[in-house]
């Protein structure tokens, strides 16, 4: 008999499969269900009471979508067979369950159950039997529209004061009343974070965010990623709204490399956003009216060189070896810059003196000086001063400026003036 009901049960759940519909809908978290349901309850062979309908009404709690909690009340009006007639037999069960829903998303929803409740058991002969009970089963729901669902259940019941073993089919509709749909958190903007937790919706496809949903910026000068066209910006450095530094004074240096902010536009700069001053005379190039001037060229305010007015001298150290006139190679940046000066102010001439040590007689150092200072002399002229402009004088050993008895003084004594005199002529 039990083997030919649970057939039934069986044909009554896959019936209930038959009915999906074509809808949208799902547990909901909260809801409220009302369920009445019919079926068929089958008694344990040992109490002889014949198996018949089964009426019953539930009411439940969806706690959340897959979890739920019902109270269920049943009846069956059924008999057994006494000595001499039918006894009528009414039962009642009471059982407050907990469900467990599978796929509670979907049209066709799966569950199991179990739960604790009460049978009690009367017959018109005055038999009563009552005792607490336990069950266990599973069911589907399928889902008829948003609020309405067919529901089949197979329950097994176990008597826990006489131990018999029962078992209930039921087929029904669920009616839910209330509650909230758990929609999966949206992300309207695409950018991998949910718009509860997107402090920048909208977002353009493909912009890299944060955490909050937010742009990146990198390099932290306000301007997002996705419209820096200078990326890794030093901290600090003022940018414009393509997120690059800024030049003020174009000069072709940021101004946060810039060490001389509001160049004049077209004005020739360094590496440090700074005027060239290529000739090193104090004054910029773009103000310079006298480039090229030579280094230590008194100028003025656009870097023209000083008239001179009074006699000036100019250091210049030219030694020779010993009884010798030729001028080494070694000193021809110290002619060079004499003969640049005198050329930076033509109107001037120069004393070329020659001196020696007091090896040898007077008469052989005089000569010997003044071929020094000749020597010299050629010197300047190929550095293309005018033989007019200099004149040279041979003091001999006259004139010394370190002690002759030592080999160093005498060294330091052979020379070609130590000190040059330009005088002027206008």
């Amino acid at each position: 008999m039990k083997k030919k009901l649970l057939a039934i049960s069986i044909s009554i759940c896959t019936a209930v499969l038959m009915m999906v519909l074509n809808v949208s809908a799902e547990n909901r978290k909260g809801a409220i269900s009302l369920t009445p349901m019919i079926g068929g309850y089958v008694f344990d062979g040992a109490q002889d009471i014949n198996s018949d309908l089964l009426y019953a009404i539930g009411l439940g709690y969806n706690l959340t979508e897959r979890f739920g909690i019902e109270g269920v009340f049943s009846r069956i009006d059924t008999d057994m067979k006494g000595p001499d007639r039918t006894i009528d037999v009414d039962s009642m069960i009471s059982h407050v369950d907990g469900l467990y829903h599978f796929m509670p998303e979907s049209d066709v929803v799966p569950y199991i159950g179990a739960g604790l409740g009460y049978i009690d058991i009367e017959s018109d002969r005055g038999e009563n039997h009552s005792s607490w009970l336990g069950n266990y089963g599973a069911g589907v729901k399928v889902a008829i529209t948003e609020s309405l669902a067919a529901r089949g259940d197979v329950r097994h019941l176990v008597d826990f004061d006489g131990g018999n073993s029962n078992l209930a089919y039921t087929l029904g509709l669920t009616m839910l009343f209330g509650g909230k749909t758990e929609q999966p958190p949206m992300d309207s903007d695409g950018d991998g974070v949910t718009d509860d937790m997107d402090k920048c919706p909208g977002t353009p496809a493909g912009v890299a965010v944060d955490s909050k949903g937010c742009p990146l910026d990198s390099d932290g000068d306000g301007v997002t990623d996705d419209k820096d066209k200078c990326p890794g910006t030093p901290a600090g450095a003022a940018v414009n709204s393509s997120g690059c530094p800024l030049d003020s004074d174009g000069d072709g240096v940021y101004d946060y490399l810039d060490k001389c902010p509001r160049t004049p536009a077209g004005a020739a700069v360094n590496k440090a956003g700074c005027p060239l001053d290529s000739d090193g005379d104090g004054v910029y190039d773009y103000l310079d009216k006298c480039p090229g001037t030579l280094k230590g060229i008194s100028v003025d305010s656009v870097g023209c060189p000083i008239p001179i007015k009074e006699k000036v001298s100019i250091e210049l150290k030219v030694e020779f070896a010993l009884n010798s006139a030729v001028v080494t190679s070694i000193y021809q940046d110290h002619i060079q810059k004499v003969a640049n000066f005198l050329k930076t102010y033509p109107d001037t001439i120069a004393e070329i003196e020659g001196h020696t040590d007091s090896t040898g007689s007077d008469q052989y150092n005089m000569s010997l000086s003044q071929k020094r200072a000749e020597s010299v002399i050629a010197k300047i002229r190929n550095l293309g001063v005018s033989p007019s402009r200099l004149k040279a004088i041979g003091y001999g050993e006259s004139r010394p400026i370190a002690d002759n008895k030592t080999k160093e003084g005498r060294q330091r004594n052979r020379r070609v003036v130590a000190l040059i005199v330009t005088i002027v002529t206008k």
